[in-house]
């Protein structure tokens, strides 16, 4: 799928920007990923707050195949055909992927500060042993 023509869907949203991602390409709003592209089918994030409205649509998720099989990715769901034709509308389910993403993305940092140590934090005994040792 070429990339100007990826642009230029998403004009009413706002600025997009395509860049290589896996075995396709991936487009980004505000340097966040809210979408992909594979096999010349576009996909926008999802979740369990987006994902009715993809069911409604019968738009399935993005599917590869495996040596063990099929694997589906549930975050990415496939674009309604109509919404090609309709950019106000695109324009809105693009907002929603953003929206997903923004969310995945704040969950995804409060774990990272949750799990990263403070900097002066007191050493724990196991490292004060170990520094006594040497």
């Amino acid at each position: 799928m070429d990339l100007d023509f990826i642009q230029e869907l998403f004009t009413t949203f706002g600025t997009v920007s395509v860049r290589r991602l896996f075995g396709g390409a991936g487009i980004y709003a505000e340097g966040i990923l809210i979408g992909a592209v594979f096999r010349d089918e576009i996909y926008l994030k999802a979740d369990a707050e987006t994902s009715a409205r993809f069911d409604a649509e019968g738009c399935g998720t993005f599917e590869y195949a495996t040596k063990a099989g099929t694997r589906a990715i549930a975050s990415f769901r496939k674009l309604p055909e109509r919404l090609y034709d309709d950019a106000d509308e695109l324009a809105d389910w693009a907002r929603q992927a953003l929206g997903v993403a923004r969310r995945k993305n704040a969950v995804s940092q409060r774990s990272a500060a949750k799990q990263k140590p403070a900097r002066n934090a007191p050493a724990t005994k196991s490292a004060t042993k170990s520094r006594k040792k040497r």
